[in-house]
């Protein structure tokens, strides 16, 4: 047999030894238990979603998925333990969409967020709602607005702390609108809640989870959600968009990833399994009790969202002065 022959005999017998390699690891993959970083603490709507799903896929792989909370600096903590960690699809991160805004963030994150991940898949996605107290003169946004807009920084506007989803509306909403208000940090949602509640701040854009009781118990009044689409759990409330506000969507939303090198097959199956799971009746209607809808994206739809979102919150920090940390 000619010397370029043989070559391509063992480069041809190479390469299918390469394949089997990565399909005999597909198909063993699951064969030990499956560890799941959650970048936010138990209680968290991050951790909330992650877990429905996660206990989910353990019944289907047949394997513990063990969850793990790693909070802190907005995430990118429990992130860079997930690209540090082997790609072998044995771990796996869950985050909210702190993911695409820690780039804009930090000036110095320990991973690259573009680089360092494979994109999985999108689990949920919830609005931030607009609340004022129940007998707040502002009955809708354009009211609120157009107040602003007559009184710059006169409406105190709350929020759970420079960076939050909660922080991001209102300057997404601001940056679109073109008004001024006096914003107020806080150490987290409750504390905002009690102080709309109580009149000493004028308006919140709170998560649906943490502000739904109290809309539907008449002690806060919703005005308008942070998605695209009107919510599932609020159908009666308008979204920015249909008060007027083009451009100013902050929805909280939530996915799944691994890190870049884990093997295709891998990555697939568990792109499969956790798409079965997210269109199971059961896990829909946990997920939408919970104040959520779904995000029916493919990789490759969930990847180019992921992209959009990472220069689109670049676009609001830089709008806003935000400098990073």
């Amino acid at each position: 047999m000619p010397l370029y022959a043989r070559r391509a005999l063992l480069g041809l017998l190479a390469w299918g030894a390469t394949g089997m390699t990565a399909w005999a690891q597909a198909q063993e993959w699951p064969n030990k238990p499956i560890k799941v970083i959650i970048t936010f603490t138990a209680g968290s709507s991050t951790d909330i979603v992650g877990r429905v799903v996660t206990q989910r896929l353990s019944e289907v792989w047949g394997q513990p998925v063990v969850v793990d909370n790693k909070p802190g600096a907005g995430g990118s903590i429990g992130s860079a333990m997930v690209a540090k960690s082997a790609a072998d699809g044995y771990t796996i991160l869950i985050n909210s969409n702190a993911h695409a805004v820690n780039p804009a963030m930090y000036a110095n994150l320990p991973y690259d967020t573009k680089k360092d991940f494979i994109d999985i898949a999108p689990l949920a996605i919830q609005p931030n709602v607009l609340v004022v107290a129940p007998d707040s003169k502002f009955n809708s946004v354009q009211d609120t607005l157009d107040f602003a807009r007559k009184n710059p920084g006169v409406i105190n506007w709350g929020h759970a702390g420079v960076g939050s989803g909660t922080h991001l509306s209102t300057e997404k909403m601001l940056t679109s609108s073109g008004v001024k208000v006096t914003q107020v940090p806080f150490k987290g949602t409750p504390e905002v809640v009690a102080a709309v509640m109580s009149k000493s701040v004028d308006a919140y854009w709170g998560p649906i989870s943490a502000v739904i009781a109290n809309i539907r118990g008449g002690k806060l009044k919703a005005l308008a959600v942070s998605t695209p689409k009107r919510s599932g759990t609020l159908p009666e409330v308008p979204t920015l968009e249909e008060s007027g506000i083009k451009n100013a969507a902050s929805p909280l939303w939530f996915g799944m990833w691994v890190p870049t090198g884990t093997p295709n097959e891998v990555v697939q199956k568990i792109s499969r399994d956790t798409l079965k799971v997210l269109a199971e009746p059961a896990v829909v209607k946990r997920l939408t009790d919970l104040g959520n809808d779904l995000m029916p994206m493919n990789p490759q739809e969930f990847s180019r969202y992921v992209d959009s979102e990472i220069a689109e919150y670049d676009r609001v920090f830089r709008a806003a002065g935000i400098e990073r940390r």
